[in-house]
Order: C-alpha cells, then structure tokens, then sequence
C-alpha cells in the first residue's frame, strides 16, 4: 500500500495520506431544526485519521430535504452545531469538506414544510426516487416521493443564492472547504441530464446551458471559499434517482473542461453503480481526466488493494471509502496493517435513535485492550 499513503498536496493543503472518507447520509440531527450535535462530532472525530473527511450530505435549505434528520447548514444554530463537529475533527489534527446538498425532486412535501418539491422540469420518476422519512421508532422507512414543481427563473437565482448562504455559514463554521453535491440524481445532476431537464430558458437544452446551474453556484461560492476549496461531486452514469444522460462522455467532458477553467479542487467522481455491481469507473475517469487535469478523487465499490492500484498508475489521487469507513473509525491503519475490518450494521445505516451503528464500532487499539 506504499502508494496509497504517499503524502499528497491538494493545493495548498497536505493530505497525510490518500484514504479519504466519502459522504454518507446518517440521519443523525437533532429534531426540530435539523441541527448537528455532540453524537455527530464524536463519529467525525472519531474518523479524523482520514486525509480528508467529506460530510454526509447537508441541506442548503428547508426544500431541499430528502432523509429526515439529515443536516442543515442554513440556520445560525446549524452553523453554530456544524462548528461543534469541525473544531472536534481539527482537534484530532483532520481535514474536513462539508457537502451541499439540494435534493430537487426527490423529496416529499412532509420533508419540506408542506412545499412540493422544486425540479427543472415535472418528469415524474416517482417510482424509482429514494426519499425516507422516520417510523415512530426512528427508523428510515421509504416513502414515495411528492410530484415536483418547475422551478421559475426566480426560484433558480434563489436557489443559487441558497448556495452562497450555505457556503458563508460553512466558512463560519470553520470548514476546510466544501463540496458540492452534483450526483446521485439530485438538483445539480437533474439540471445537467437532459432526461429531466426539459427547460427552454438558459438553463436548459445545450450542454452549455444545462451546466450553467453548476456553474452558477460555483461562482456564489466562491464569494466565500477560494475555488482550491470547492469539489465538485458527479456521478456521470449513474441510475440511482432516475436521471439517466444519453450521453454521459459528451456531457462530462464538457464539464470537466469547464471545472478545469475554473480551477476547482478536486473533482469527487461516484460509480454508484459498483453498488449493483456494475461498476463503470474505468469508462467514467478517460473522459473526465480528458478535460479536468487537476485532482480527482474516486468513490464507489473500491477496495483498499483497487485503490493502490488506482492511485499506482495515476488514474486518480485519493480514493474516498464509503461504508468500509462508516465500520471502521480507523480504516487507514487498519489498511495499513492489513487488518481485518468490521462488518457494518446495516440495520443503522440511517436510523435517527442513538449511538448504535454509529459511534460504537471498535478501533484495533479498542480490540486490543478486550482482548
């Protein structure tokens, strides 16, 4: 694993190693207000040994909520809950993104303060959206999601305003940087697949005019973090939430020119199809290294000996490890020694209650003193 845990630069800031933690949705917050709380600064601090910790993914605003009990970061008490979990994470020496989330259609108007939700277009893919909301006993049960409405122009300009908040009170919290939440079917993904971005104005029928959102919150956020600071997160194939490209190449290594442009950070690519088992990273990184020659990083489906290999030849620069990190609070050491993992509790994944699942799987140093 000697390539894996090379140091490495992204910009100005150095990464001990090129184990990230990816963006896992936990259902944690505090209810009502959606607020981080001292459970969730133990879990992050508890994952600080990672090069870089991306955050579960947080709302930008109240309509842009899918998970019940996820995060927000639109609130004076959400930031002040956030800088909790940030001075924990930096206490232990981590490096930590926060990731901006705006669902667009998939979500319920239960989730969204009686609003239906906002989409570029009404394509109703109901069906096949994953929104979840709590059982009297905290437990994340899917629920169908409410129709969408079609954002106004207005709606679109505030929406991206949203963006610029969101980033500002980030910047508060004292977040490293953030990341931008443009995969997995939601807003900024809807906006750039013409499967569910119909749109006649200038956000929608050529590439260029469907990339204009991303771009658009780019620029709001860059009022608050350098763009070294910004990720982009894309899931150029993906199935999940219904929002398929026709031709994700043609899209993405547009985008991926226009990131480079912008001299973003990183870019965060997802095969959140590996999940199926159907992994189409090999295909996905040609065209986005084509015109993004900064750093990427890779997520879905990969293993500690797939991701020496990756970083080995060059494909990417940092792998980020999604519920191999959620199990196991130290998975760079544990890698490293090439220890065994623990198994994660699925059954927790997203339940809303208490430590179980969460903050109690146990470290090597942990196993070793029971033993």
């Amino acid at each position: 694993m000697r390539h894996l845990f090379t140091p490495f630069n992204l910009d100005d800031l150095t990464l001990p190693h090129r184990v990230a933690i990816a963006p896992m949705t936990r259902c944690r917050a505090s209810q009502p207000g959606d607020i981080p709380t001292e459970l969730n600064a133990t879990y992050y601090a508890q994952r600080a040994s990672a090069a870089l910790i991306i955050t579960e993914a947080t709302n930008v605003s109240p309509t842009a909520c899918a998970f019940e009990r996820s995060p927000g970061i639109y609130s004076d008490a959400q930031t002040r809950g956030w800088k909790k979990v940030v001075d924990s994470v930096h206490e232990r020496g981590g490096c930590i993104f926060l990731q901006l989330w705006h669902t667009g259609r998939v979500g319920h108007e239960r989730l969204q303060h009686g609003h239906p939700p906002l989409a570029p277009s009404v394509t109703d893919g109901r069906d096949f959206l994953q929104v979840y909301a709590m059982d009297d006993g905290w437990n994340a049960v899917k629920i169908e999601a409410s129709l969408p409405r079609e954002m106004t122009k207005e709606e679109v300009v505030r929406t991206v305003n949203d963006y610029g908040t969101a980033a500002r009170h980030a910047k508060a919290a004292g977040f490293d940087g953030v990341e931008i939440h443009a995969a997995n079917g939601y807003l900024p993904h809807q906006f750039l697949s013409p499967g569910t971005n119909h749109r006649t104005d200038a956000y929608g029928g050529s590439i260029e005019r469907r990339c204009r959102f991303l771009l658009e919150i780019i620029d709001a956020i860059k009022v608050s973090f350098e763009a070294s600071r910004i990720g982009v997160r894309i899931s150029p194939t993906a199935k999940y939430n219904d929002v398929a490209d026709p031709d994700p190449p043609g899209t993405y290594r547009y985008l991926a020119d226009r990131l480079q442009e912008e001299c973003i950070g990183y870019v965060h690519v997802a095969d959140t199809n590996a999940w199926s088992g159907k992994p189409h990273l090999d295909e996905m990184l040609p065209y986005i290294r084509a015109g993004y020659r900064r750093t990427l990083i890779a997520n879905g489906g990969i293993d500690a000996g797939r991701a020496e290999a990756l970083v080995q030849e060059g494909g990417v620069d940092v792998v980020a490890f999604g519920r191999a990190f959620l199990a196991n609070p130290d998975l760079p050491e544990r890698i490293q020694k090439g220890a065994v993992l623990n198994t994660p509790n699925q059954a927790f994944f997203y339940s809303g209650g208490d430590e179980r699942g969460y903050t109690d799987y146990p470290t090597l140093s942990e196993l070793s003193k029971d033993a």
